[in-house]
């Protein structure tokens, strides 16, 4: 069976990713052979300096979800290149390098760093950061995701794929921008805007007082995202949003994903990209289907 699929001009030998902020950076994590076979590793995402986080509590288990506010607690990209990337190097999977800047010159100066880099196959642009000239956040502005996308794609000499947020009035209108910007890929989505109160104490469970929901709550959302954009763009999709078995992951991929990420799913079962990868295997071959991209937007309407 062929499971090859072709995502930002970039042949990957299957599908499966893992979704940034949920694969962690553990030497004997990487040395296991199951965690070779990923098609792709999208570690967490990586700011210009070094982040501490949010204050405690940063999460709290919702029904068929969780909220989480980390904050991007990261050791800055300097930290990451000298001390994680040669880890993520070492297991020959294809590495998609996710960054947030607080502002277009910390993205610039992100990609200038991994510009120097030869382990890097693309980078994700996580627009869930700040638009310093509005309110909003730069995923939920059409023109700052076409001009961020844009000014950095310029300067890459990795694939640029941007990462939306279903925080929005409509997904497909910022991934067109994205896409005009010369986006190479997608992805999406990130987590969804929520909280969670305790009714004793009358406060929020998360520190941060918000945070993000993620898990299988969201996926019939994130599914519905997914296919509408890619109804309307032309650049592949990487999908996510509370994918826990082959089945979810199928859906995904018929609704028209080129690949998709698993996310809170690493935390209930680590091995869950592996289970997902052997599930897509075993319905092509009951299925007696030969090429993954026979599934791969299958959509029948």
């Amino acid at each position: 069976m062929n499971l090859t699929v072709k995502l930002a001009g970039i042949i990957f030998k299957n599908p499966v990713t893992v979704a940034s902020g949920t694969f962690g950076h553990s030497k004997e994590y990487y040395t296991l052979d199951e965690v070779k076979r990923l098609g792709a590793i999208i570690p967490k995402t990586v700011t210009l300096h070094p982040q501490v986080g949010n204050p405690p509590p940063r999460i709290y288990e919702t029904p068929s979800g969780m909220i989480n506010a980390i904050g991007i607690e990261n050791a800055g990209i300097d930290g990451f290149i000298e001390h994680q990337l040669p880890l993520l190097k070492s297991t020959g999977v294809p590495l998609i390098i996710s960054i947030l800047g607080h502002g277009e010159d910390q993205f610039a100066a992100i990609i200038e760093k991994l510009n120097e880099q030869d382990c890097i196959t693309a980078v994700e642009l996580n627009l869930s950061c700040p638009n310093l000239k509005h309110k909003l956040l730069v995923a939920q502005d059409p023109a700052a995701t076409k001009h961020l996308v844009s000014r950095i794609k310029a300067l890459s000499q990795f694939p640029i794929i941007a990462k939306l947020s279903p925080n929005v009035t409509d997904i497909a209108e910022i991934a067109v921008a994205a896409e005009e910007g010369g986006a190479d890929g997608l992805s999406l989505v990130n987590t969804f805007s929520a909280m969670a109160i305790d009714i004793k104490k009358r406060t929020s469970r998360i520190g941060n007082f918000t945070g993000g929901l993620s898990g299988p709550a969201i996926r019939p959302i994130a599914l519905y995202m997914v296919q509408r954009v890619v109804s309307r763009v032309k650049i592949p999709v990487i999908g996510i949003g509370g994918i826990m078995t082959a089945s979810d992951a199928l859906e995904f991929l018929i609704a028209g994903s080129t690949m998709v990420a698993i996310g809170s799913a690493n935390f209930v079962n680590p091995r869950a990209p592996i289970d997902v990868l052997e599930g897509i295997e075993a319905f092509m071959k009951d299925n007696k289907i030969n090429d993954v991209r026979e599934i791969i937007g299958s959509l029948k309407k």
